[in-house]
């Protein structure tokens, strides 16, 4: 049974043709995967911070169904190369966390991404609280959708090219 206290996660996973290093600039660009997400509409950082342990960014969502909503995420995962993630707004209760992990391998990188909701509170903790007999239902709903994105998310970043900047308007889409 799917419960929300036992932190369901998501995980999808690719290979992709290319360094953990050119990879990396990839995840950690925070922007990026609003150009795949239909969700996620995009974030900016906090405090004229950058990809780094314990930087803070803005993010914001959009819900197909017309909700939209802000967050504030911290990260809390930063080994260069290899993990990046954040806690979605309080460090210590998040509403949820999310990671990207890279492995070198034949093909060039692993990249795994990883989710997990609460414990904190976040719409769907108070859409369970509103209909609690629906709990499992809820749940299964709202980590498809996530792995929807997600999906679309790892795949946009393995056609992703990293062309000679850090701008991320010098993405260039194979």
């Amino acid at each position: 049974m799917l419960r929300y206290a036992d932190g369901p996660t998501a995980e999808v996973g690719v290979e992709i043709a290319a360094p953990p290093e050119s990879v990396w600039a990839l995840v950690t660009d925070i922007n990026l995967p609003a150009r795949f997400s239909d969700e996620f509409a995009g974030a900016e950082w906090l405090d004229d911070a950058g990809p780094a342990l314990g930087a803070r960014f803005l993010g914001r969502n959009e819900h197909p169904s017309g909700s939209a909503w802000e967050t504030t995420s911290t990260v809390i995962w930063f080994d260069p190369n290899r993990t990046f993630g954040y806690a979605v707004n309080d460090v210590d209760d998040p509403a949820a966390r999310w990671r990207f992990d890279l492995a070198p391998s034949d093909a060039g990188t692993k990249l795994t991404m990883w989710a997990q909701m609460g414990p904190g509170r976040s719409g769907v903790s108070y859409l369970i609280y509103k209909n609690p007999d629906r709990e499992q239902e809820i749940i299964a709903r709202r980590l498809a959708e996530w792995r929807s994105n997600m999906e679309a998310t790892v795949a946009g970043i393995k056609t992703c090219l990293l062309y000679t900047s850090d701008a991320a308007d010098d993405y260039f889409w194979v």
